[in-house]
């Protein structure tokens, strides 16, 4: 049962990255591929715990694996807060 749940949520992150990618085609936005990578990589975090199952979740390189998940998040995020908008900017100006 255990390795039916760690597939599906393998699943679930890898269908959340192809989700994250089309937002990417549609709209060229960086935050979004970014996002892709990181839900990519966190479903093939569950796959390798599923496929060798000798493999516990408090391995090393599993948790090695998805803080680089997370450190992209997290730059992702950054990124984006840090990006200027000219249009918004001008708004404020005129005002």
């Amino acid at each position: 049962m255990d390795s039916f749940l760690q597939g599906a949520i393998s699943t679930a992150f890898i269908i959340a990255g192809i989700f994250f990618l089309r937002y990417w085609k549609q709209t060229r936005d960086r935050l979004f591929l970014l996002f892709a990578l990181a839900f990519g990589i966190l479903g093939l975090n569950r796959g390798l715990l599923v496929a060798f199952s000798q493999a516990h979740e408090d391995d090393s390189y599993l948790y090695l694996i998805r803080l680089f998940a997370f450190l992209i998040i997290i730059a992702a995020i950054v990124d984006k807060n840090l990006q200027r908008n000219p249009r918004v900017k001008s708004d404020l100006i005129d005002h």
